[in-house]
């Protein structure tokens, strides 16, 4: 049994071409932590993180190098905070790509593994055709709880 067996062969995707705020508007409207991005091709590229997304909101003071740790006197409003938002929404995906430190598996990759990779990375995770780098679907929690409900149905059914 191996990573096939588990993934959505049709996930939600983003494109390289896309904006912050096409981005944005998936990850929230899909209620999504994280959505994996791909290029022209179908081979990813990385994901975008609705912690990214965060990140953009921040003061830059919060966020730099040695920054601010504790920010309990600014008195930004939601305003504020969609304003800075706001500044990102025309740039490219490319911005909020994250690219290192992604887990993946490939379709191959054994059950056992896949469960303690997607345990690991406390992450969905993309699965990518070898040698091609092709997105062929993801993996997450729910999807892997759902088979082995359905696991379960079966044999006591």
């Amino acid at each position: 049994m191996t990573a096939k067996l588990l993934m959505n062969p049709s996930p939600l995707v983003l494109r390289t071409d896309n904006t912050i705020a096409e981005g944005a508007r998936q990850i929230l409207g899909k209620q999504r932590r994280s959505l994996p991005v791909v290029d022209g091709n179908g081979c990813f590229q990385g994901m975008l993180t609705a912690n990214c997304l965060l990140y953009l909101c921040l003061p830059r003071a919060a966020t730099m190098a040695k920054g601010l740790e504790n920010m309990s006197y600014v008195t930004n409003s939601l305003r504020d905070v969609a304003e800075r938002l706001t500044r990102y929404l025309d740039e490219p995906i490319s911005l909020c790509l994250k690219v290192e430190n992604v887990a993946i598996v490939r379709p191959e990759t054994s059950i056992v593994e896949t469960l303690l990779i997607l345990y690991q990375s406390k992450a969905n995770l993309p699965v990518v055709e070898e040698g091609t780098d092709r997105l062929v679907g993801m993996i997450s929690y729910f999807d892997v709880g759902t088979k082995i409900m359905e696991e379960i149905s079966a044999e006591t059914g």
